[in-house]
């Protein structure tokens, strides 16, 4: 059995910002009750003309740069996404298309966990010998499918990508990732979703009319649940890696509402300082968040080598993982 590492990251966020000052014009809000419930103080959003396989193009080709190796050498590309270019084919076709690749390429949804739920479908992968290098993604474009008229949910989303390598090395190498861990609980589904537009219930004008082919969400039951779920596989991780809460460097999660993850880490008994943010830059990106705080960390200087990162994620499902990397 081989064990899988991270070898390269890269991602990527379009140039058009939008402040919660711009929100103001749009919905009844302020950029004090956003950045105090939520921790965000702006978002990007798509350019013209611009798509998920274009934001996740950019940042698998950063990753690939970064460590060091030939695009011919991915031999998976597997994307965590809930805004694909289109229904079928799935972007990391298109994506692994322009990159000059005819590999193994799908997509994965798993909302806010989608880089996660990727990441252990190429970490099984490596770990089994059917592959040696994949390129894993989570790329969203999040501001096509918000509801600009919800104040609930317009101001927490934005559009970005991160992506890693993955490479093989020997099981008995101390730096790669550990056991990753997936949950779901389909009771809460309908709590965070887009109740209409798939075969369940077809578009139609008055459907199209009430917004619902855009995002639902029932903020105070998703917020109780993320922190008490978070903070379960956060342990149940630890546990798996022979690791305690003092053990952990970096906690690198899903940005998703920093009153969330503060919560998560007091329940671990974990302080503040080992999270890394970047929310207020740039909202939540779902499953792009990971990936590109992870990427950010790495480029700031704030992780070397021999580090012991923590991974948490959770979203729309409602699904949620956790897993370690020792760098």
């Amino acid at each position: 059995m081989h064990r899988s590492r991270i070898l390269g990251t890269g991602s990527y966020l379009p140039e058009r910002v939008i402040t919660n000052h711009d929100l103001e014009k749009l919905v009844e809000t302020n950029d004090e009750w956003i950045t105090s419930r939520t921790g965000i103080r702006e978002r990007r959003q798509v350019g013209d003309g611009q798509a998920c396989s274009d934001l996740a193009l950019e940042a698998s080709r950063r990753a690939i740069a970064d460590a060091g190796i030939d695009a011919s050498e991915i031999e998976m590309v597997v994307i965590g996404t809930v805004t694909s270019d289109m229904p079928f084919p799935s972007t990391a076709v298109l994506v692994a298309q322009a990159l000059g690749l005819k590999c193994c390429a799908f997509d994965l949804s798993a909302a806010c966990s989608g880089f996660m739920h990727a990441l252990a479908m190429a970490d099984n992968a490596v770990r089994t010998g059917m592959i040696k290098k994949a390129l894993v993604i989570g790329a969203e474009a999040l501001t096509t499918i918000v509801n600009w008229e919800d104040r609930g949910t317009c101001i927490l989303f934005g559009d970005g990508a991160g992506a890693a390598i993955i490479g093989c090395t020997d099981a008995n190498d101390p730096k790669g990732l550990g056991p990753i861990h997936l949950h779901s609980d389909g009771s809460l589904a309908e709590e965070l979703c887009i109740p209409a537009g798939g075969s369940r219930t077809e578009l139609t004008p008055e459907l199209l009319a009430q917004k619902k082919n855009k995002v639902h969400m029932t903020g105070n039951v998703i917020f109780k649940h993320a922190t008490r779920n978070l903070a379960s596989v956060a342990q149940e991780a630890l546990e798996s890696a022979g690791w305690t809460a003092d053990d952990v460097d970096h906690v690198i999660a899903h940005q998703a509402n920093l009153r969330i993850l503060d919560a998560c880490l007091k329940r671990c008994g974990m302080p503040s300082d080992k999270l890394f943010v970047n929310l207020d830059r740039y909202g939540n990106t779902s499953a792009a968040s990971l990936p590109i705080a992870l990427d950010e960390a790495r480029r700031e200087g704030r992780l070397k080598s021999g580090d012991k990162l923590l991974f948490l994620a959770l979203g729309g499902g409602i699904v949620w993982s956790g897993g370690t990397c020792t760098l």
